[in-house]
């Protein structure tokens, strides 16, 4: 076997071996533990770049090394060092239980650069269990009222159901095909996807990312999991996991290519019902992270819509907006962290003023708001573009037309953030005072939300080649 070609993976294996080290003594070293979480989290982003381009399977050809799987590998790398950017304060987090938010965040990122390499059911299902256990567990950390807890466990027991659905979903496939294997289920489900079996296996094998990419009816967990995480796992959760989920969701939705009505259908109606449902709950939230949830909910159905065309268009839209969501959400996120220092949810009527409190932070929400409602020219704009497009070419003009009516209805409630941080004001709240890597990484977000905004070329050759490789 070639290491290299799992270079990323056993980089990330010895990363949680130390934390693991650490999570066994006896004096708690939080700065040192923030620390070397830091350096290691950067290495791992060089390691990952290292070997973008490298191709090959592994493990008896039950994971592909491949273009596609690394550049996901890439963007989970990214987003954890991103999370560890602004988890300079665990405010939420008692400190000798530090130690174990660094080693879990590490093996759900372990499990899903597993989960994106996976081409064999079995495979895909334990990777996507690895992840999905780390993050059961980070969630309850948080030093709270109760509403932690009561978040896990909601996330715990929607997760085992959507889990069990997917290993349902599973075996049909695999009764139906007799083989683990996806190269060889591809040629067979064209004949298998028309009839029952087929459309159940493969619509309930999809449960498990439908739940992580909180789509409906799997969206339940989001509000009360982003309300009671800490701050920074629920950036991690809203970031890096919904990636993978993309990933996974863009290799499974091959198997039902030349499915034609039955399966679509099906995409189309969760597609549509995700976008309204997200927006118009989104409209009536106080607390930001709940209306983050919501608004989470929404762009589910934004994917979904790139999933359902099964072309290489879609396919391109569909991974360009998953690599597009996660910048624009983290800049998001990083300006609640910032916000709420003491870790607390914050309500949107608490960023009164911040155009005075800190400028750098309301542009940088400004520049994250706007992405994520599409307005030109911002990288948000050119993935809705896109997938909307190939719906369109495709022959979905009624759902695109949705879409574009959700697109309006959200910005009402983005655009309500916008008014609490400019228009009103509250001289008795402090000036936020940012550190100089803090304000590096805003003008670093800034930079590619627009930047990639006016010129998307690389990012779309590079998603173009990564389609070929799944269709």
């Amino acid at each position: 076997m070639d290491m290299m070609l799992f270079g990323p993976e056993l980089f990330y294996l010895g990363m949680a071996l130390v934390f693991f080290c650490f999570t066994l003594r006896r004096q708690v070293q939080v700065k040192l533990d923030y620390q070397i979480a830091l350096a290691l989290s950067a290495i791992g982003v060089l390691v990952t770049g290292y070997c973008l381009f490298q191709h090959g399977d592994l493990f008896f050809k039950a994971y592909r090394v491949d273009l596609f799987s690394q550049i996901f590998k890439f963007a989970l790398a990214l987003g954890l060092f991103l999370v560890l950017m602004i988890s300079h304060n665990l405010a939420q987090i008692e400190e000798r239980y530090q130690a174990e938010f660094y080693f879990f965040l590490t093996t759900t990122t372990i499990g899903m650069m597993m989960l994106v390499s996976s081409v064999e059911l079995l495979t895909i299902y334990v990777a996507l269990e690895l992840s999905s256990y780390s993050l059961y567990i980070l969630v309850p950390l948080r030093r709270g009222d109760g509403i932690d807890v009561e978040a896990g466990i909601k996330y715990l027991f929607i997760g085992a159901v959507s889990s069990g659905f997917m290993l349902f979903g599973l075996s049909y496939i695999f009764g139906a095909t007799g083989s683990t294997y996806l190269v060889d289920i591809l040629p067979k489900m064209s004949l298998l996807v028309n009839s029952p079996i087929g459309i159940i296996g493969v619509l309930l094998a999809m449960a498990g990312f439908f739940f992580k990419l909180s789509v409906f009816p799997f969206h339940f967990w989001a509000p009360d999991v982003y309300q009671g995480g800490a701050n920074q796992v629920v950036t991690f959760i809203a970031t890096a996991s919904k990636a993978a989920a993309v990933a996974l969701l863009l290799r499974l939705a091959v198997l039902a290519q030349g499915s034609g009505y039955n399966f679509t259908i099906a995409l189309v109606i969760l597609s549509a019902v995700s976008m309204t449902l997200g927006n118009l709950v989104a409209i009536v939230q106080k607390d930001f992270k709940r209306m983050l949830a919501y608004s989470s909910i929404a762009h589910a159905g934004v994917f979904l819509m790139g999933v359902l065309t099964i072309t290489e268009a879609g396919y391109i839209g569909a991974i360009y907006y998953a690599l597009a969501y996660l910048v624009m959400n983290f800049t998001v996120f990083m300006v609640l962290s910032e916000v709420a220092t003491d870790g607390r949810d914050l309500k949107i009527a608490e960023l009164a003023g911040l155009y005075r409190r800190s400028p750098l932070l309301m542009m940088s929400l400004i520049l994250g708001i706007f992405a994520l409602a599409g307005v030109p020219p911002s990288i948000g704009f050119t993935g809705k573009l896109l997938i909307f497009t190939s719906a369109m070419n495709s022959g979905y003009f009624w759902l695109v037309l949705i879409g574009a009516v959700n697109g309006t209805i959200c910005l009402y409630y983005y655009l309500k953030v916008i008014y609490a941080a400019y228009f009103i004001d509250d001289p008795g709240l402090p000036v936020i005072t940012l550190s100089l890597p803090i304000k590096l990484l805003n003008y670093a977000l800034a930079a590619i939300i627009i930047g990639f905004g006016f010129c998307p070329d690389r990012i779309i050759e590079l998603a173009k080649a990564a389609a070929k490789t799944l269709l």
